[in-house]
């Protein structure tokens, strides 16, 4: 089978390029022909045999460039030529949507769908759910300037991104994510895909508000990456750490766990990670920030730790973070949000807290802290999990779904 694996970032930039990467080689392992479009970049490191990818959007640059951007985010002619040359070219059976909003454009799902016609042969649409792009312009369920979890575009009540400044606190990037909203529900853009994978059932309840997406919906949780990338740990590690890895940012719960991190000065906390907040980490005496790390390194870096934590403030999909710490043997203690809950048995593998509330935080870190005998029935009820989590169990539901 041909699968051509569609993604905006085709580069090591998040959770959806992780999943795109190691679900291609897994389904090359598995015999199929596997080819990806998107943005170019510098630091590409997947592609297609045409050569064709859309140009690099940066949101952040200046210029002519920059003015046009407002309507290449809504509709994209550019990426639907590019995107004909690979169909053309490869003639995929199966073509397998990722990250596409504003950098890509769900414009090209219509190319997808003329190429069918023309070909005479029919080509499956698969989408993946990374966030919740398709029922919220803002793609998080959350207003950024006050930082509330918000529900108000449930039912395609889409002009309430532009009411709440839902993109960047921005005025004029939030109207234009209504109107691409608006746009794509009324032409029923997302009814033309085949099968919608939602890595949790938190994800899936929130598509199937939409009657046109709950018609498409499956559930599937995200598979464990493999630490196959070898490394040494960093630096040296106190003997006993609480350790936080992922994006340094306020949606994160971050800026509530350094307020942890001060009010327990006792506790010796371990970051590793980069983002916005990488400087007020850098101030706490108590707090050791080791910076990106991956592959085995991070693995030995969890397997070390007392405990980790996920203090998560926004509506998490299915966190690989939280896998990864449970499949290494250590418990984790979470925000009781989002499709999270369905990853921790709250008492028996680690536990939930209440999200952004900092004193809830605290009494958990230093309860575990406090009672390692607690935190020993925790990793031993960790390395009893049975995580349908293995990339070939994946793979094989995958190829399941594009049959």
């Amino acid at each position: 089978m041909k699968i051509l694996m569609v993604n905006k970032f085709l580069y090591p930039n998040g959770g959806s390029e992780t999943y795109i990467f190691e679900l291609g080689k897994q389904l090359v392992n598995m015999g199929h022909e596997v080819q990806y479009f998107g943005m170019e970049h510098k630091g590409r490191i997947v592609g297609n045999n045409a050569q064709s990818y859309t140009s690099d959007m940066d949101f952040h640059t200046g210029g002519l460039q920059k003015l046009l951007y407002p309507f290449k985010i809504i509709y994209s002619a550019e990426a639907r030529k590019k995107i004909r040359l690979v169909l053309q070219d490869f003639e995929p059976d199966v073509v397998h949507l990722n990250n596409i909003n504003f950098q890509l454009t769900p414009s090209i799902i219509y190319e997808i769908r003329d190429f069918e016609k023309k070909r005479k042969k029919p080509v499956k649409i698969v989408f993946t759910a990374h966030d919740y792009q398709w029922v919220c312009p803002n793609h998080m369920m959350i207003i950024p300037g006050s930082g509330e979890l918000c529900f108000a575009c449930k039912g395609g009540k889409f002009e309430n991104c532009t009411k709440n400044r839902c993109i960047h606190n921005s005025m004029v990037k939030s109207l234009i994510g209504s109107v691409e909203a608006f746009y794509y529900k009324w032409r029923k853009t997302y009814g033309l895909v085949d099968v919608i994978i939602c890595p949790s059932e938190f994800m899936k309840r929130q598509l199937d508000t939409d009657p046109v997406l709950a018609k498409k919906t499956v559930m599937m949780h995200n598979f464990m990456p493999k630490a196959d990338l070898p490394a040494d740990l960093p630096v040296k590690l106190p003997k006993r750490y609480v350790l936080y890895f992922g994006r340094f940012t306020k949606e994160k719960g971050v800026e509530t766990l350094l307020n942890v991190c001060r009010a327990l000065s006792q506790i010796s906390f371990v970051f590793a990670g980069t983002g916005e907040l990488a400087d007020e980490i850098d101030k706490l005496p108590n707090a050791q920030n080791v910076g990106f790390v991956n592959g085995t390194a991070l693995q030995r870096l969890i397997e070390k730790a007392e405990f980790s934590i996920y203090p998560s403030q926004w509506y998490e999909n299915c966190p690989f973070s939280v896998m990864e710490s449970q499949v290494y043997g250590t418990p984790v203690i979470a925000s009781d949000i989002g499709g999270i809950p369905e990853l921790i048995e709250d008492g028996h593998s680690g536990e939930l807290f209440e999200p952004a509330n900092q004193a809830h935080l605290e009494e958990k870190i230093n309860r575990l802290w406090t009672q390692p005998e607690l935190c020993l029935k925790y990793r031993e009820n960790c390395k009893n999990i049975k995580f349908d989590t293995t990339l070939e169990y994946c793979g094989k539901i995958v190829n399941d779904i594009y049959l």
